[in-house]
């Protein structure tokens, strides 16, 4: 239907033109102008096509793929290097309850796992996170916890961590000079103390009740946690229950061009969150 419309157009033109021009030059010109009307229709045909498929860099259809969970589901995107994500920002069990009993935190609150422990074994209460990565590389862990019960830091002060679809998971002092795998990973050496199926159990010091940015591995051998993201694209994070009344209010992901405490100051605006459609 283009084609035809173009072609009635021009050749209301070189009739209306032709008074003014020999034979010849109406020949040669309409040969000219026919090929600029054969360039122009592949031109207007091709174009909604290009636009259609002009995602650019970081558009989600691009970088999801088929990777994206079901409709309606929903995951936070990664910018500029950086993540900050609310934990009450998923859906919870009841054994994890939503509290805002103290200062300094961020969001609706934070929530505390008042459930049975799970020491030995992960995976109780999972709390899913889908974060999906435009910046590929390496990430720096870290969350914002508490112990809610008691007044020992050392009880009450850790649960468990796991990326299980990153190219790599690990502890690292930041000398670099050491680095520990979860058990279960096929990777050693492993951290000290508890550790399973891909799992870090990761823990806070001291005795200070407040909420701190800090997160371990390793017991008795602290090790900062990182993660690294090979390729664009969306990827799962779990947490899970260990010690009872440990509380968590936030969490950071964010790469080497951040310090943590340049992290911390930028993660005060939350990460965006988009629904899979």
């Amino acid at each position: 239907m283009k084609k035809q419309t173009a072609w009635c157009l021009f050749l209301a033109l070189v009739i209306a033109s032709s008074s003014c021009s020999t034979d010849g030059e109406i020949a040669e010109d309409t040969l000219e102008n026919l090929d600029s009307v054969e360039d122009m229709d592949d031109d207007s045909e091709d174009a909604p096509m290009d636009e259609e498929n002009n995602l650019g860099d970081g558009d989600s259809e691009e970088t999801l793929g088929q990777e994206c969970p079901e409709n309606g589901e929903t995951y936070f995107v990664e910018s500029k290097g950086l993540i900050s994500i609310e934990f009450e920002d998923t859906a919870y069990s009841e054994d994890w309850e939503l509290k805002k009993d103290t200062e300094n935190l961020s969001g609706d609150g934070y929530l505390v796992w008042t459930g049975n422990p799970s020491m030995g074994s992960p995976g109780e209460g999972t709390l899913l996170y889908r974060i999906q990565i435009d910046r590929p590389g390496t990430y720096q862990f870290v969350w914002k916890s508490s112990f809610r019960k008691g007044d020992n830091g050392t009880e009450h002060n850790d649960s468990w961590l796991r990326f299980p679809d990153a190219q790599d998971f690990y502890g690292s002092k930041q000398n670099g000079e050491s680095k520990v795998y979860p058990k279960g990973s096929g990777k050693t050496p492993n951290p000290n103390g508890a550790s399973a199926e891909g799992w870090f159990k990761i823990y806070r010091s001291g005795n200070n009740k407040a909420f701190n940015w800090q997160a371990r591995t390793s017991d008795h051998d602290a090790h900062q946690i990182y993660v690294q993201f090979a390729e664009k694209g969306l990827y799962t994070m779990e947490v899970s229950a260990r010690s009872d009344y440990h509380g968590i209010d936030r969490f950071l992901l964010f790469d080497s061009t951040y310090s943590l405490d340049e992290a911390i100051n930028a993660g005060e605006s939350f990460s965006e969150k988009e629904e899979c459609r």
